[in-house]
């Protein structure tokens, strides 16, 4: 079973982003959290839709249909 909350390292590893900048997005509350006492965790499903809503969506060129 797929432990559902994740720690800092995990998301660092699971989205490529640093540890220090996760803080710097938890601080800034750019990035979708869980405080438990003192420990910052991480929904896993909220980070999925989270990295789904900053996806940047391909838009066709006008040229690349242009023989």
């Amino acid at each position: 079973m797929t432990c559902r909350l994740l720690d800092i390292k995990e998301v660092a590893d699971y989205t490529g982003l640093s540890v220090h900048t996760l803080y710097t997005m938890v601080s800034q509350r750019r990035i979708p959290y869980v405080k438990m006492g003192r420990l910052t965790k991480f929904d896993r499903e909220e980070i999925d839709k989270w990295i789904t809503s900053h996806s940047v969506k391909i838009r066709r060129s006008f040229a690349a249909n242009t023989p």
